[in-house]
C-alpha cells in the first residue's frame, strides 16, 4: 500500500486491513463485528426515526424521515460481500438518502452467507418487495438501493422479477457495485494501491461463501455481467475511479447502455469504496447523495409523465 488515506472511510479501511494482516485466521464472527464499524463514519441524519421491524418475514430497520412521503419506499440492500454488514451498519446512510429523496426506507437484514448461500439473498429481497406491493405500495414507488454486494442483490432480484414477467421496482440505485463473481476485473490490479479495503483474496473468500451452495459464477443472476438488461428499469450507478471494483461499474454501465436502459453513471474522483457512507463528514459524500436525490426525483417525474401519456387499454 503506497498511498495513505486522507478521509475518514479510508482511515477505517486501513485500520481493518492492518487487523486482517495481523490476524489472517480471523473468524467470520469477528469480521462481522468489525464491519459493524462502518456506521462510525456516517453522522446521524436529522429528523429521522428508526424502528426495528420486519417486512415479508425479513427483519430490518424502517427508516422514517419526519417529512417523507409514506407512499414511496427505498428497499436498501447493504454491502458486505453477502456475508458481512447489517441494517445497523447502514441505517444512517439509508437515513441520509431517504431524507434527500423524501422517502421512507427499509434496510433489510437479508440472510447472509455462508449459512445461507445464493439465492437466499435474492429470495429475501423479493419477499420484501412483494410484501410491500401486497400491502398496497405501487411497484413504481419502490426503489431498490444497493451498495457493493447489495447492488448485486438489487440488480439480480430485479432481473429475476423481469424474467418472470412480474412487476419490478420503478428505479434501481447502485453504489460501488460488486458483480463479478469470477474475480477478474482489471482494476483489482490497477487500483490495488489506492483502494484501502478491497483485495482479490478477500473477494474470493466472500465469493466462496456466497456460492457455497453450488451456484455457477457465470449464472446471470449470480453474476449480472452475464445478464440481458433489456427492459430493466432506470438505473443509477456511482463508483470511484480509484476503487478496485471500478471495472464492475464500467462494465455494468456498458451492458445497460447496449440494452437500451435509461442508465446514468456518475464517476467520483479519488474516493474510497462506498464513499457515500461518509455522509455528514465528507463534502463529496454529501454531494453524491444530493446527486442521487436529484436523479431520483427526475426519473420519478419522467415515469409519472410516461404513465400519464400512455393510451388507455380496453
Amino acid at each position: 500500500m503506497t498511498a495513505r488515506p486522507t478521509d475518514p472511510l479510508g482511515r477505517i479501511y486501513a485500520e481493518w486491513t492492518e487487523e486482517f494482516i495481523a490476524n489472517p485466521d480471523m473468524s467470520l464472527r469477528l469480521m462481522r463485528w468489525l464491519f459493524e464499524d462502518w456506521q462510525r463514519v456516517t453522522t446521524e441524519p436529522e429528523g429521522v426515526t428508526y424502528k426495528s421491524t420486519e417486512i415479508g418475514g425479513v427483519p430490518g430497520i424502517l427508516v422514517t424521515p419526519l417529512t417523507a412521503d409514506p407512499s414511496q419506499v427505498l428497499v436498501f440492500l447493504h454491502g458486505g460481500g453477502f456475508a458481512l454488514g447489517s441494517s445497523a451498519s447502514h441505517r444512517k446512510l439509508a437515513g441520509h438518502i431517504a431524507v434527500a429523496c423524501g422517502t421512507h426506507a427499509f434496510v433489510a437484514d437479508f440472510r447472509r452467507a455462508p449459512e445461507h448461500p445464493y439465492p437466499a439473498q435474492l429470495d429475501d429481497a423479493t419477499a420484501v418487495f412483494e410484501a410491500l406491493v401486497a400491502d398496497g405500495t405501487d411497484p413504481a414507488d419502490i426503489t431498490f438501493v444497493g451498495d457493493s454486494a447489495g447492488a448485486s442483490i438489487a440488480i439480480a432480484t430485479t432481473l429475476r422479477l423481469l424474467q418472470a414477467g412480474r412487476p419490478t421496482p420503478g428505479l434501481v440505485i447502485t453504489v460501488s457495485p460488486w458483480l463479478d463473481m469470477e474475480n477478474t476485473g482489471e482494476t483489482l490490479v490497477s487500483n490495488d494501491d489506492t483502494d484501502f479495503l478491497i483485495a482479490r483474496e478477500g473477494l474470493q473468500g466472500n465469493i466462496d461463501r456466497y456460492l457455497s451452495g453450488g451456484a455457477d459464477p457465470t449464472d446471470p443472476l449470480v453474476n449480472p455481467l452475464y445478464a440481458d438488461f433489456t427492459g430493466f428499469p432506470a438505473l443509477y450507478i456511482t463508483a470511484s475511479d480509484i476503487e478496485s471494483l471500478y471495472a464492475d461499474a464500467t462494465r455494468l454501465h456498458a451492458l445497460a447502455q447496449d440494452a437500451g436502459v435509461d442508465v446514468t453513471f456518475d464517476v467520483a474522483a479519488g474516493q474510497q469504496h462506498v464513499f457515500p457512507l461518509q455522509a455528514g463528514q465528507l463534502a463529496a459524500a454529501d454531494a453524491a447523495i444530493a446527486t442521487i436525490a436529484q436523479w431520483y426525483h427526475t426519473r420519478r417525474a419522467a415515469n409519472a409523465h410516461r404513465t400519464a401519456t400512455q393510451p388507455a387499454t380496453a
